[in-house]
């Protein structure tokens, strides 16, 4: 049974274990374009995908399986060489008139399983996360800005096998950069200035 064939199987849920670490060779490998119109398989991954993501946000689920908290996947990082990522960024809290956080009335500021996704234009402007960035398949803390561009233009299929383009800045922008890259066997410390990880460039936006 291939990787796939195991990951999309009903009973399966995508666990720590299933997440290929620093060191396995289809993190630095490019992974190959789905075949269009998408086969059953291919919209089963990106589901589960997805789902594994929606867990591990889940704090009872999270625990109960061991997981990881993230907002983003990408199939190299299941030892799948596919153009295949999901990505997943929840809304912030809404604070009430009396300053009470509540649940936001959308859940997700972003929720998207995106096939053959690939970057058509790109802001000359760069940004960074204040905090750095983390990875799934990283166990260990890299400090420093990753510095990526502060807004992109991509161009993808969806589910449905129908091509989409959307413009993106902030933490989305930040998110689909990185799980792009994975497709592109690029890690997010590779973006890091070895000599002066926090430096900041001129004119670069630091998101908070």
């Amino acid at each position: 049974m291939s990787i796939q064939e195991n990951i999309i199987k009903a009973s399966h849920l995508i666990n720590m274990d299933d997440i290929v670490r620093e060191g396995y060779p289809t993190l630095r490998e490019v992974a190959e374009n789905v075949t269009l119109p998408l086969s059953d398989e291919d919209i089963r991954l990106g589901e589960k995908m997805m789902e594994f993501l929606r867990n591990s946000q889940d704090p009872v689920l999270s625990e109960k399986m061991g997981l990881r908290g993230g907002v983003g996947l990408a199939a190299n990082q299941l030892g799948i060489l596919k153009k295949v990522i999901a990505v997943l960024v929840p809304n912030d809290p809404e604070v009430d008139e009396d300053g009470n956080e509540i649940a936001p009335t959308e859940a997700y500021k972003m929720q998207e399983i995106m096939y053959n996704a690939r970057i058509i234009s790109e802001s000359v402007q760069e940004a960074a996360l204040e905090g750095g960035e983390g990875c799934l398949s990283v166990d260990r803390d890299v400090p420093g800005f990753v510095v990526r561009h502060a807004r992109v233009t991509v161009e993808y299929v969806d589910k449905n096998s129908e091509k989409k383009k959307i413009r993106l800045k902030g933490f989305e922008s930040m998110c689909v950069q990185h799980e792009i890259d994975h497709t592109n066997g690029i890690m997010f410390y590779d973006h890091i200035n070895p000599e002066q990880p926090w430096a900041v460039k001129d004119g670069m936006l630091v998101i908070q």
